[in-house]
This record gives C-alpha cells, structure tokens and sequence, in this order.
C-alpha cells in the first residue's frame, strides 16, 4: 500500500467527513485556492494552518505531518551534492519504480530496514 502525502491526506479526510473544499477552508480560516494548493501538494500550511485544518478532520498536525516529504527531499539533495555518483543510484532507483520492478518495501528489505 503506496503512503499518502500529507495534502492527498488531506482530501481524503475531507471527503471522508462530507465537507467540501470551501466549507474546510472557510472553518480554517484559509481561501479555498490555499487549500486546493494543499491538497494538490503545491503548498505546504504553517503549523498554525495545519493544527486548524487537523482539528476540522478529526485527525492530529502531528500525524498529518509525518507526510511531508519535504525533509526526505532535502536530505537526497545533500547526499547528492556531496557525492554525484549517488544520480545513478536515483535514476535507477526511479525507472524501476516506474516499471514495477521495484517497490518502497521492496528496496527497504533488500537494505534491512523492513522485515
């Protein structure tokens, strides 16, 4: 099962509570074209923003949180710099995630993160 990132999480909470868009943005007090930006992964919301929008899906900042991937992006970009050899690695880390013949949970077992 592919994790959700943090604004596709977003829509499906709303969807799931029958709300929509305008109706979340009005509750947390954002424009319904912030939060489209949200929801489509484009934007990221303040912690403020966030903890509004969390209270108004019954769901937690922290656990909408966990979903940003920005942190894992930057920490590629630095692996990256410091050492280019690691492109290749990515690139084919990417084409085998495209073709099916790797998955997420796939590669962590091979490395022995994942039972």
């Amino acid at each position: 099962m592919q994790k959700l990132a943090m604004g596709e999480r977003i829509r499906q909470l709303r969807l799931d509570e029958g709300i929509s868009l305008r109706e979340l943005a009005r509750r947390a007090d954002i424009s319904p074209s912030f939060l489209s930006l949200i929801e489509n992964g484009s934007h990221y919301p303040s912690g403020t923003v966030l903890e509004r929008i969390a209270a108004e899906l019954k769901a937690t900042a922290v656990d909408l949180q966990k979903l940003d991937s920005r942190s894992s992006l930057s920490d590629l970009r630095r692996l990256l710099k410091a050492d280019p050899g690691w492109g290749a690695v990515f690139e084919a880390l990417a084409a085998g995630g495209q073709n099916g013949t790797l998955t997420p949970s796939g590669v962590l077992k091979k490395l022995g993160k994942q039972k």
